[in-house]
């Protein structure tokens, strides 16, 4: 299954280069290029993310994407950006990670069940 995705992905990658230089042919570069050749990709195609985030976004950010029930990739990347927000800004973000960290799982029945794992994993380190 592995060699199956990473040949497609190759493929998807071969169309998304043709097209890119399809459309530098015709005039088209740039980020509009780029917008347009990635209707090719498949969803599983890498993403680069920036963004601008105060103290409080950030705070908001991990309560919802460190969460269980997120999306693995940004939770992944959400409880990465933790670890070196809590390096940077002690303080801030000592207490900071899921929702039910320090209160019920505001998931209701849609909760993942794991709070006590969760809040295991997450504990403030003394």
């Amino acid at each position: 299954l592995v060699k199956a995705f990473e040949k497609y992905m190759r493929q998807a990658q071969k169309a998304y280069d043709e097209m890119m230089e399809g459309m530098a042919k015709m005039g088209i570069t740039g980020e509009k290029a780029q917008q347009d050749a990635r209707f090719l990709l498949p969803n599983a195609a890498e993403t680069k993310i920036v963004v601008t985030m105060n103290a409080r976004e950030l705070l908001h950010f991990f309560r919802v994407r460190t969460c269980n029930r997120a999306q693995w990739e940004i939770r992944e990347m959400a409880e990465r950006m933790l670890d070196g927000v809590k390096k940077a800004a002690p303080t801030i973000f000592a207490k900071s990670g899921p929702a039910c960290l320090y209160a019920p799982c505001p998931e209701g029945k849609m909760t993942c069940g794991k709070i006590e794992e969760v809040r295991k994993k997450c504990a403030v380190k003394k």
